[in-house]
């Protein structure tokens, strides 16, 4: 059941395959329990999803993203714990009809993390299990609040699948439509001789592309309106590097859950290693057993005592415990976009970034679509594929010394636009220091990516009731045309981020309308067909487009 081949076992696991829990309605679900073979009672971990508890034997592969149930084995045999792995409503071996996280499949987790909390092998304590989708579902269990639920961990899960998922600043992102269908052929194909699977026949893909804006399909499935109402102890873990899918919802998890609280977000570069990590049994022993151990088994080990958030500083690449998340010790400093060349890479622009307000500067236009373009906003050159050379960037000159930049982050952009609407999709990077025979030569400085952003500029209004800041909120709910012609103030938020500069590097800001397969792996959004036209980007001293970044002092 995991990729660590040896650990000491204390118990001997029991399987069964294919048990029924009876919901209010009469609807069958179907679990798979892993127990202690022995007599006794256990506390439980639960894990719920849409992945088929069938296929939980198949080996851990990046190849099969959605195989995210980590080691089961070691937390029976050698921690003494019973996980118990149930198919939502319509998938798998289950019975009834799946609709994506609805009000019904929320009601399931009470009445399922009931039965658990009473059956005579459970101690009456469950916790919340799992990464991605069991990570939604875990929201949701501290949302409806059973008695037998004792603490949650959600593991790399988003609470707002309108902002967080399928529409990025407005913008329709192509992901969920993939993993939906990903799911529907998994749940319905079989191998030769054996009968078919389960039919998934509500048209997910279809309500994802018909509801454009927030409304109330959305918010029945927001677990961001319902945080308040999770009571339990939680530990909420993100990765800095899921910037497209989930990282924004633990963080905002985090901040906004009134219960005992604890943060870690790690420092895993996309989905890849995120779901390599949930599979590492010193991961599990590190960062879970203690809490789930604390708040399941009632051991006094301190979890709760110690700092409640700790973050992986990438460049510096070290962990860090703080006192509270963001940062309250973070200062705001703002960096300020420039025409002046950076002199240090090929884009469209090569403007510069700087702490002091541009002088008076002719503005910069941009194109689109580009007509040198190949897939996605990527121009493919004789060296191959080139993110940068048909996009807009601006880059500080080489550090003077090291820069720690620890949160949430804000590009305010002074846009014009011949369009009725545009997209901007921004993306921060650390520019590594490159020999001038490179540039001489043309070749494009190597790179560290570090964040992004989006926004519809139809969709600029701000939720001024939930927008602090260091963070913009967005309405998603009246998107409003533009003027032709007419400059607009667009407050673009930044995925948070926690990165050292160092000394000698740059910070780089990339502007474009779109992005890439090449550079967004499965994040990426359809270039739609009315993007067409010229925007224009303001950063003279009237309009002083700027980032806001949140500057960590180095300890004395």
């Amino acid at each position: 059941m995991t990729a660590e081949a040896t650990y000491e076992k204390k118990h001997t696991m029991k399987v069964e395959a294919d048990v029924g829990l009876t919901m209010r309605d009469g609807v069958r679900l179907s679990a798979r329990i892993y127990r202690p073979d022995a007599p006794g009672q256990y506390p439980v971990l639960l894990a719920v999803s849409p992945y088929q508890h069938q296929t939980d034997s198949i080996p851990h592969s990046t190849l099969f993203l959605w195989r995210e149930v980590g080691p089961v084995g070691w937390y029976v045999e050698a921690q003494g714990y019973i996980i118990v792995h149930v198919d939502v409503r319509g998938t798998g071996l289950s019975d009834g009809e799946y609709n994506l996280l609805d009000k019904t499949e929320q009601q399931d987790l009470y009445e399922i993390i009931e039965w658990c909390g009473h059956q005579p092998w459970s101690n009456g304590r469950v916790g919340g299990y799992g990464q991605s989708y069991y990570c939604w579902s875990q929201w949701f269990m501290g949302i409806v609040n059973p008695p037998s639920l004792k603490c949650i961990a959600p593991y790399d899960g988003s609470v707002d699948m309108y902002r967080d998922v399928v529409y990025h600043g407005g913008i329709y992102c192509d992901f969920l439509p993939w993993w939906y269908q990903m799911v529907r052929v998994n749940n319905l194909h079989r191998p030769p001789g054996e009968p078919a699977g389960k039919l998934m026949p509500v048209d997910i893909c279809r309500l994802l592309a018909e509801h454009t804006t927030y409304d109330d399909w959305w918010k029945e499935r927001c677990a961001f309106e319902r945080l308040d109402e999770i009571k339990v102890p939680t530990l909420s873990i993100g990765h800095w590097g899921k910037m497209g899918l989930h990282l924004r919802g633990n963080l905002l998890g985090y901040e906004k859950i009134n219960a005992p609280k604890k943060l870690a977000v790690t420092g895993s570069r996309d989905v890849f290693e995120a779901h390599d990590l949930f599979e590492q049994i010193h991961y599990h022993a590190e960062a879970l057993l203690p809490f789930y151990d604390h708040h399941l088994k009632g051991e006094n080990n301190g979890v709760m005592d110690e700092p409640p958030v700790r973050l992986f500083i990438r460049g510096a690449n070290a962990w860090r415990e703080e006192a509270d998340w963001p940062l309250k010790r973070a200062e705001y400093r703002s960096l300020y976009l420039d025409a002046q060349q950076s002199g240090s890479l090929t884009s469209l622009n090569d403007g510069s970034l700087g702490w002091d307000k541009a002088s008076a500067t002719a503005p910069t236009v941009f194109n689109y679509p580009d007509p040198k373009w190949k897939l996605g906003t990527v121009m493919f050159g004789p060296r191959g594929p080139d993110p940068i050379a048909r996009v807009l960037t601006f880059t500080t000159p080489p550090l003077e010394q090291d820069l720690e930049i620890t949160g949430p982050a804000i590009l305010e952009l002074y846009l014009s636009s011949t369009a009725i609407d545009t997209d901007v999709f921004i993306k921060l990077a650390d520019q590594l220091p490159q020999s001038e025979e490179d540039r001489k030569k043309g070749l494009q400085p190597d790179v560290v990516q570090i964040s992004k952003g989006w926004l519809r500029a139809s969709h600029r209004a701000k939720d001024e009731a939930r927008s602090t800041p260091q963070r913009p909120f967005y309405t998603h709910d009246d998107p409003k045309p533009l003027q032709q012609g007419e400059i607009v103030k667009l407050e673009i938020e930044i995925m948070p981020f926690s990165n050292l500069f160092k000394k000698g590097h740059r910070l780089r800001l990339e502007i474009a309308n779109g992005d890439s397969p090449l550079t967004d792996s499965l994040f990426t959004h359809q270039y739609s067909w009315f993007k067409v036209g010229s925007d224009t980007i303001y950063h003279d001293t009237q309009h002083a487009s700027r980032l806001l970044l949140p500057v960590v002092a180095s300890p004395q």
